[in-house]
């Protein structure tokens, strides 16, 4: 595998594995390509590194010692929901690939996995999980007066729209579970709708662009929600601090995901 290339999303990586000598070369093909990679090699091993640290991609044999890779990832997935999952299997059967994607990965991976396949996958998943904001036109929020200002001018926006944006701002990796948005302020819960939050998401991209923010402003995650894609800077009147963003609760998953 080549070496750490500039082009490459650097990630938080675990890799999950039994087997500590497949586990080894992942480690160090991927800790090549500019990630900070860990290895470890069972589940209890997994989670005591997740508590302790921020990751961004979980790499996981469905056959690891413990709860197994499918279970993990389905735990993984109701609890950081803005992670990357890849899963290995030895299987390559059609029900063996259902039940890794029913358990909430982005990727499975048939082992033996060639090198070259594994980082082309992990740069497609950083890709998602990390969005290149370096030279995307910074958006200013202005709470106060309801309105967004960017390089092209400015767009009024509803009480709704800037508690989204408040939302996006204040959640790890700009990123919102679907059943979160029921926290910020909108649609009372009996008559919040998938419908209804794809609509207004619609509108406050149309808006984001307006203001001169480069497509894709909000990307929808699949099985997981919304990631705001713009750098976005939140402010109140003049003279006075930018607002802090408030903590978003933790995802719980909701029968409407998207």
């Amino acid at each position: 595998m080549s070496q750490s290339n500039p082009s490459h999303t650097p990630l938080s990586i675990i890799v999950a594995d039994g087997a500590d000598a497949h586990c080894r070369v992942m480690v160090d093909a991927l800790s090549r390509m500019g990630h900070a990679v860990q290895g470890v090699d069972s589940g209890d091993s997994l989670f005591k590194v997740l508590g302790a640290a921020t990751v961004h991609l979980l790499i996981l044999d469905i056959s690891l010692p413990g709860e197994g890779g499918l279970l993990i990832a389905r735990r993984i997935r109701m609890e950081q929901p803005g992670a990357g999952i890849i899963l290995l299997t030895a299987q390559s059967r059609s029900d063996d690939k259902v039940a890794c994607y029913a358990s909430g990965a982005d990727l499975y991976l048939t082992k033996p996995v060639s090198l070259q396949e594994l980082g082309a996958a992990v740069d497609s998943i950083g890709r998602r999980l990390v969005p290149d904001t370096s030279t995307s036109a910074s958006v200013t929020l202005h709470a106060h007066r309801l309105q967004i200002t960017g390089p092209l001018g400015s767009a009024d926006i509803s009480r709704r729209e800037c508690a989204l944006l408040i939302g996006f701002a204040g959640a790890p990796e700009q990123l919102l579970g679907t059943a979160q948005f029921q926290q910020l302020g909108g649609p009372a819960s009996e008559s919040f709708s998938k419908s209804a939050l794809e609509v207004q998401i619609v509108r406050l991209r149309k808006k984001l662009e307006s203001a001169g923010a480069a497509a894709p402003t909000i990307k929808a995650i699949r099985g997981v929600g919304y990631q705001l894609c713009v750098p976005l800077h939140i402010q109140r009147a003049a003279l006075m601090a930018p607002i802090q963003p408030a903590p978003v609760q933790p995802f719980t998953p909701h029968p409407t995901h998207v």
